[in-house]
């Protein structure tokens, strides 16, 4: 049987020489081997450095020494920073247009510059989603899976565009985002009291509302005002815009919060634009102010040598609120449904259950005891609200009739007394 022949590299392509174990590649056209460097003007060396590699041909393609005349890209050429460039002009539009936030423009700036550094002089037909791995994997402070999610979003998002705008092929189609973790981080009661003592009152009652209402902290609190609140002969309402998801809900609060919101309309009346929630200085709350704010508290308190407070962070208010809604704290243990959790926090149903609903919702749970023979009643007490004796005497009192009764039966069947 014949064997298989590889199919050869391309002119123009980097290969990997066995006898010397360095990158090169074959100008086009011609038959001249041409080395790969790196930054350093090192060699670059084994098999396993083929990105190296591409990366270093990039550049050499780019900066034309050496490189036959018409093989070097035109203006006309895609490379990475050009599809980089052209979204983050987008980006600058949309944000002048207000359909697109500020926070995502700054995240773009950031990570697409920093992919620029990376290879930006790589041709978009030669990029690799191995390639963007690599460069994620490269940054220490990217640890967690969310912030790989965030960069890999906001790559997508500009090749997508650029796809479409310009009809470029979208290298990486299928990278896939690592898949959400459910956010667990859930302050208890003697947790949030100790928060309030060691913050200031604009702060204290900005964690209040978080915690009271669960909405997102700098994208939709912070920029409420008077003209969102409504009040009926039920109670009241606010109406709350997401930047997140382009829609607007209202909402219920709860008694205290309404009172709240009464006292901070003083200063913050209908008609002034002035948002209900402001830091010390009387400026809206920003999410660098409010994180850095955050990190002093917990290092204030001693959060930050925590295993698990040192977790916490502003949106652990949110996920409290979460919390609290599926475990009945304020009516009784009566937890809510996912489809109510999620109208109240602005998200979908399956994002609601895929972070909140497995772990804290009564409603995923309760069948599965139910299915396992667990009666309901062998549930104990609801989150927050220990039994009482007068309850422990109750059930007491109905164990030993059931006693009585059980006997009464043996008796009748056996003709005793």
């Amino acid at each position: 049987m014949a064997r298989k022949r590889k199919r050869r590299q391309s002119h123009g392509s980097a290969w990997h020489w066995q006898q010397t174990d360095c990158w090169y590649c074959t100008l086009p056209g011609t038959k001249k081997r041409v080395g790969l460097f790196d930054e350093q003007s090192q060699r670059i060396r084994g098999l396993d450095n083929k990105e190296a590699a591409e990366v270093a041909l990039a550049r050499l393609k780019l900066s034309g020494d050496g490189w036959p005349a018409g093989a070097a890209p035109d203006n006309g050429h895609w490379i990475v920073a050009r599809v980089c460039s052209e979204y983050l002009q987008y980006c600058e539009r949309g944000l002048a247009k207000g359909t697109i936030s500020k926070g995502h423009r700054d995240n773009a700036v950031a990570f697409l510059n920093d992919l620029c550094k990376y290879c930006g002089a790589l041709p978009v037909a030669e990029l690799k989603k191995a390639q963007v791995k690599t460069w994620l994997e490269s940054h220490p402070t990217w640890r967690s899976s969310a912030t790989h999610g965030s960069v890999i979003a906001i790559v997508q998002a500009a090749f997508n565009q650029g796809a479409e705008t310009h009809g470029i092929r979208n290298p990486l189609v299928g990278l896939k985002r690592p898949a959400a973790k459910p956010r667990l981080q859930s302050l208890s009661q003697e947790d949030e009291e100790t928060l309030y003592t060691a913050c200031d009152e604009p702060l204290r009652n900005f964690l209040f509302a978080l915690i009271h209402t669960g909405l997102r902290p700098f994208s939709e609190l912070a920029r409420l005002t008077a003209e969102d609140v409504e009040e009926n002969g039920r109670g009241m309402m606010w109406r709350v815009y997401a930047t997140k998801t382009k829609k607007t809900r209202k909402i219920p609060v709860r008694p205290e919060v309404a009172e709240l919101t009464r006292k901070l309309m003083k200063s913050a009346p209908r008609g002034s634009g002035v948002p209900l929630f402001r830091n010390s200085r009387g400026k809206p709350w920003k999410r660098m102010t409010g994180v850095v704010r955050f990190l002093t508290l917990k290092k204030k308190l001693g959060w930050d040598q925590d295993p698990v407070r040192k977790k916490f962070s502003c949106y652990s208010c949110r996920h409290t609120f979460a919390h609290r809604m599926l475990s009945g704290y304020w009516n009784g243990g009566a937890g809510c449904s996912i489809e109510t959790l999620a109208e109240l926090i602005g998200d979908t149903p399956k994002v609601a259950f895929d972070h909140y609903g497995k772990e804290w919702g009564q409603h995923y749970q309760q069948p599965l005891w139910a299915a396992v023979g667990v009666p309901r009643d062998s549930d104990g007490p609801a989150p927050g609200k220990p039994r009482g004796p007068a309850e422990k005497n109750g059930r007491q009192h109905q164990a030993d009739r059931g006693k009585q009764g059980s006997r009464k039966a043996r008796a009748r069947r056996t003709g005793s007394r």
